[in-house]
């Protein structure tokens, strides 16, 4: 949904408060003494550390924070939802200071985790849980989708524009919102007709491959969204996306793929580059840091990370190969819709969106 200042005082209000609620993380703390003893563990839901998507982006945070503070890391892949019980405990064992859970599967996982291990510090990413030793880091992607779904509305040759899911869950569909709602903005400042496919934002219903991990099942989904003329897609499916890559080259390569999480230009194959239009980014590594800096130097506080546009949370990545073809109107444009993000003047919603 969009909406501007010119809707209900009330709706404002509520806009001013999150806002007020997802300021910019703190710089990391100071190394200190302790840090050296220090054991940050993640335990992953399925696929694998190296996933192009947020798995990969959570390791890679925890990477920043070795070098930045000197610690010890850990980490474990669950292999199904039996794990995620067996591969806390197992960190908990293990010695760890801090435990990062990736995917909101492993929630009520977390808060028993947690609430049985006061003296550890968690914190769960693309989930909220509640607990005096908890920070929860979540994204507000549909922001940084609105601008993907209109930069692939002025991109797109055909008219058409795709989505596609490997999940009908909040964190899948958060963004397939923000870019239907790009597109419709787009389709509305320009009086254009440029339709999504693969998504019905009103119904809340779409493609969906209902696992983040085969690619050849998303291989055909987005098959199904190039055939009803679909000339961008942004599969929101972590590593099982490619297959909307490997699709797009199937077809010639005149697809382009707008990735998430991570910066598909830097994750995935050489013969994909080409491809890739630019990428729905969660900024993790800033809140990780400052999550485990503050636990260093006990200045924890429990609550929740939202990562926005206005504090650099989330954002869409360089443009790489296709950056000739964004113009200089194009980007003018999509740099006064940040802005009107940033500022409240233009909300960007969607039932999927985390709140403070």
């Amino acid at each position: 949904m969009i909406r501007t200042r010119t809707a209900a005082v009330a709706a404002v209000s509520t806009t001013v408060l999150l806002l007020a609620g997802c300021q910019s993380a703190p710089d990391p703390a100071p190394t200190d003494a302790a840090a050296s003893d220090y054991l940050a563990c993640m335990v992953a839901n399925s696929g694998n550390i190296q996933d192009r998507s947020f798995n990969q982006a959570v390791y890679e945070s925890l990477q920043a924070a070795k070098a930045e503070y000197g610690i010890d890391t850990r980490e474990t892949v669950s292999q199904s939802s039996a794990d995620y019980e067996t591969n806390l405990a197992a960190m908990v064992t293990e010695g760890c200071d801090y435990i990062v859970t990736v995917g909101w599967e492993l929630a009520e996982a977390t808060a028993a985790s947690a609430a049985a291990n006061t003296d550890i510090t968690y914190s769960i990413v693309d989930e909220q849980v509640e607990g005096d030793n908890v920070r929860s880091i979540v994204h507000d992607t549909a922001q940084a989708s609105f601008l993907a779904g209109y930069l692939s509305a002025g991109l797109s040759k055909t008219g058409v524009v795709g989505t596609f899911g490997g999940g009908n869950q909040p964190p899948v569909t958060v963004f397939m919102d923000g870019f239907a709602d790009g597109v419709a903005y787009f389709n509305e400042q320009k009086s254009a007709e440029v339709r999504v496919v693969g998504w019905d934002r009103q119904a809340q219903q779409g493609s969906f491959t209902d696992d983040f991990t085969n690619s050849n099942t998303a291989k055909t989904v987005a098959a199904g969204l190039i055939a009803q003329g679909a000339d961008i897609i942004m599969p929101v499916a972590a590593q099982a996306g490619e297959g909307a890559a490997a699709a797009s080259l199937e077809a010639g390569g005149g697809v382009g793929i707008v990735w998430v999480d991570s910066d598909g230009y830097e994750v995935l194959g050489d013969a994909y580059k080409p491809l890739l239009v630019t990428t729905v980014e969660k900024h993790m590594q800033g809140a990780i840091l400052e999550v485990i800096g503050s636990d260093l130097d006990g200045t924890f506080q429990a609550g929740n990370y939202v990562g926005t546009l206005a504090n650099d949370g989330v954002g869409l990545a360089d443009y790489h190969d296709w950056a000739d073809r964004v113009t200089p109107e194009m980007q003018a444009e999509l740099d006064a819709i940040t802005q009107r993000i940033e500022s409240g003047e233009l909300v960007v919603e969607s039932p999927s969106s985390p709140t403070e």
